[in-house]
């Protein structure tokens, strides 16, 4: 194949498409006071944390409540809102956007938002892998949503559902431009869901010294077996614990069958109740991140490699079976 070859990319082309994704967003947030009534709310969480699960229940029961409640799924994955709709795909609105684009057609709402239990909900979605960045996707999602009216949009709640795995800068858009009130975290008894909240915690931390006003409302504790790892992060880095959701095999298997039991004919129609209140009233704080040795020291020592001591590897080490020393070619003159 030739570099002639049509089916060989162009360089230039390739070039520019990087430096494209590589730009600076060009989404434009409104800055100044909030103009209505509406919550906006990032929740993020380690991928399987339970977030989707916590979300889908919490929404549905704030609209059984009485309250309007937008849903958005801003995770690549486009899980956000498969147990609300009975694990049915929900159409997102990148790939929309793209189909519609190549028929020279608009998107139109319907296109993109869907209602069940009174809840809206959308999926923000993401390129296919390898085929793009997903933190570029969110952005480009969130400006399709102002075209389509987001800041004209009457709604109590607006959620997000965000990974918090994942740290650039689509992903971090709520916290790094403002654009939401507070920030909720999901997490569990675990090192690995509890390092990724200690992460949103420090970036929270970060723009609020560079000027912005996100805050932590607090951590809902999803599968919760009273190890109590979860409360001591909370309680260090000083945020409220808004709700405990057990671990129990009831909720596992509704969840795994796509129920909802964010409802009051659920006998969990209490907790998400509770959760509900909790999330409304709750005020943004200003965690202070733990640093490494501060996160571990919350779980007990044999769980967490305590006593080992990191040694220095060696030339040797490195060389193994070749490490025989080899002659060198340096010139060394004798001393006049």
């Amino acid at each position: 194949m030739s570099l002639d070859d049509p089916r060989v990319p162009n360089l230039k082309d390739y070039d520019a498409t990087l430096k494209e994704e590589a730009a600076e967003p060009t989404l434009q947030v409104p800055q100044g006071e909030p103009t209505s009534k509406c919550q906006i709310i990032a929740i993020y969480g380690k991928g399987g944390i339970g977030k989707s699960f916590t979300l889908a229940n919490l929404s549905h029961m704030m609209a059984e409540q009485g309250k309007r409640v937008l849903l958005i799924g801003c995770d690549p994955k486009s899980d956000t809102t498969s147990l609300l709709f009975g694990g049915k795909a929900c159409p997102t609105i990148i790939e929309t956007s793209t189909r519609k684009k190549l028929a020279g057609e608009e998107v139109q709402i319907g296109d993109v938002c869907f209602k069940r239990g009174g809840v809206f909900a959308m999926e923000l979605g993401g390129p296919e892998v390898g085929r793009g960045c997903g933190g570029r996707g969110i952005i480009h999602g969130f400006e399709l949503l102002e075209k389509l009216g987001f800041h004209d949009w009457d709604f109590d709640y607006v959620l997000l559902d965000f990974l918090g795995d994942v740290v650039c800068g689509g992903f971090g858009l709520p916290i790094a431009r403002d654009m939401a009130q507070k920030v909720i975290l999901v997490a569990s008894n675990d090192l690995q869901s509890l390092y990724v909240a200690n992460n949103v915690c420090s970036a929270v931390e970060y723009f609020r010294k560079l000027g912005g006003n996100v805050g932590v409302a607090g951590l809902v504790i999803n599968k919760d077996d009273h190890s109590g790892e979860a409360q001591a992060f909370a309680k260090a880095v000083e945020i409220p614990v808004l709700a405990s959701i057990p671990a129990d095999d009831d909720l596992r298997k509704k969840s795994a069958n796509y129920q909802i039991v964010g409802t009051a004919k659920s006998q969990w129609g209490d907790l998400f109740s509770g959760l509900a209140a909790a999330v409304s009233a709750s005020q943004p704080t200003h965690p202070t991140a733990l640093d490494q040795d501060g996160l571990l020291a919350l779980f007990d020592g044999s769980d967490t490699g305590e006593g080992v001591v990191l040694e220095p590897a060696t030339d040797a080490d490195m060389r193994g079976k070749k490490s025989a020393p080899k002659a060198s070619l340096e010139v060394i003159y004798d001393e006049a």
